[in-house]
């Protein structure tokens, strides 16, 4: 196993035998406008470089990632070690769970809030986009992870990692309908201080992306919740960002079980 990039996040979890890795936009082979760990091919990015980087960082977490088609949605599986030796096309899922060891949950982000969770004998990760968390992709995922490993919600713990962050995350009236959003009534609960949707006028707001998954998170019975403290776009030296660069790499959120 190979060593861990320096600026790479390392997620903390307490559930035993449970590792964790984001990457960052450093330490890979691309060039600009990709430089330097894409993960994603198909972007406009050299097939090699991708090729390079991620072996990279499958050398570094010592078991192969498995990458998903995503396509904002709520769709989760189920993976065992055949889908790691796979040699087809990605499977369409914005989710995946494992409990067996010798194999990665992964998912692809440059702006969408990636969100691992860990639980006694199994792991999960989910690509939460504001499409697919409006449609319940973190509740679907919670739902399979505790129906694999028969632990209820309280006992998984979460972890969200960088997205774009809410005062970059500008959206129109649409998004604030898709989540069914009271404004006056979530102000009056959450205190000014956790405001979902702040109001730019003309039918524009800026979301906060990282509280409505807590809430939704919490509704849903979990108590431990950690991350979602990074912004992509502001932090153009270290992330990637859809919004910010149009054209631009993909960073990877995963998480497996040791041994």
């Amino acid at each position: 196993m190979s060593a861990f990039h320096p600026d790479w996040l390392r997620p903390a979890f307490s559930v035993p035998g449970v590792d964790a890795v984001m990457t960052t936009r450093l330490g890979g082979f691309s060039a600009a406008p990709f430089d330097s760990m894409n993960v994603r091919d198909g972007l406009g990015d050299g097939p090699s470089a991708v090729l390079c980087n991620q072996a990279l960082l499958a050398g570094a977490i010592g078991v192969p990632p498995v990458y998903l088609n995503q396509v904002h949605g709520c769709r989760v599986v189920r993976l065992s070690q055949r889908d790691a030796q796979a040699a087809a096309s990605p499977i369409e899922a914005d989710a995946s769970l494992t409990t067996e060891r010798g194999i990665a949950c992964a998912v692809q982000v440059a702006d969408c809030l990636p969100v691992l969770l860990a639980a006694p004998g199994g792991v999960a990760a989910a690509h939460a986009g504001w499409r697919g968390l409006a449609a319940g992709v973190l509740e679907a995922t919670l739902v399979a992870l505790c129906e694999a490993t028969g632990c209820a919600p309280d006992a998984v713990e979460v972890w969200l990692g960088p997205c774009i962050g809410a005062r970059q995350f500008e959206v129109g009236d649409d998004v604030r309908r898709a989540f069914g959003h009271d404004q006056k009534a979530a102000d009056r609960q959450a205190g000014a201080s956790a405001v979902r949707f702040a109001p730019l006028g003309r039918g524009q707001w800026l979301a906060d992306l990282p509280m409505l998954a807590r809430d939704r998170l919490v509704a849903a019975g979990v108590v431990s919740i950690s991350g979602g403290t990074w912004c992509t776009v502001e932090d153009a030296s270290r992330f990637f960002s859809f919004r910010r660069d149009r054209l631009t790499g993909r960073m990877v959120a995963a998480i497996w079980l040791r041994g």
